[in-house]
């Protein structure tokens, strides 16, 4: 009898198929909506697949928003602290925010659902909104050191950035809608870039 070795990668390879599947149909249909069989059929694999990769349906649903946020995030943090210039915030902001569009899928199924599922908000404020606002309010507090931003609390100036990245780029059709104008896309970043950095008083 012929024994067939799985290849590692291959078992990676249908993870990010269910991931992917589970994604395009979450933001769709919704996670009521969506049958297990449903996500087999959309991402190629037989029903029992998809319970040798995840417990169950709510497993998919809670990696499929993570790990989005953790790679949004994650990238505009690193691009952050890598800034020549702490005032090039609206350089970053237009690159992230197109991340962020091609992440669209993930941020529906993260706003829609987490309202509906107290473990899914719990996951994602332990794992992604925790973890960042540290890193965030550290990137702060080092610009303040060096007096490039005024002395203030670290840890709402973080969360105040991370909000208005987050909350601006998800209800904004220039973020979500994919055949919207680069410079509609370099508008919105600078005016969220120019908000946090100077304000919305006029200047006496």
């Amino acid at each position: 009898m012929r024994i067939l070795n799985r290849h590692p990668q291959s078992e990676t390879e249908t993870k990010r198929r269910i991931l992917k599947a589970a994604q395009g149909l979450f933001a769709r249909r919704g996670y009521d909506g969506t049958t297990t069989r449903d996500l087999a059929s959309k991402a190629g694999v037989a029903e029992g697949t998809l319970f040798r990769h995840f417990e169950n349906k709510k497993a998919i649903l809670i990696e499929v928003a993570t790990q989005g946020w953790v790679e949004i995030l994650t990238d505009l943090l690193t691009e952050l602290s890598e800034m020549g210039s702490y005032k090039a915030v609206a350089q970053v902001m237009q690159r992230r925010l197109m991340r962020m569009r091609e992440n669209s899928d993930m941020m529906r199924v993260c706003f829609m659902e987490v309202q509906f599922h107290p473990d899914l908000r719990e996951r994602i404020q332990s794992e992604v909104i925790m973890k960042m606002t540290d890193v965030a309010e550290a990137f702060f507090e080092t610009a303040m050191e060096r007096g490039i931003y005024r002395r203030m609390n670290p840890k709402i100036v973080a969360k105040v950035f991370l909000g208005m990245f987050a909350v601006a780029g998800f209800s904004d059709k220039t973020i979500m809608e994919p055949d919207s104008s680069p410079q509609a896309m370099q508008e919105m970043a600078e005016g969220i870039a120019d908000i946090f950095l100077q304000g919305v008083l006029a200047k006496e």
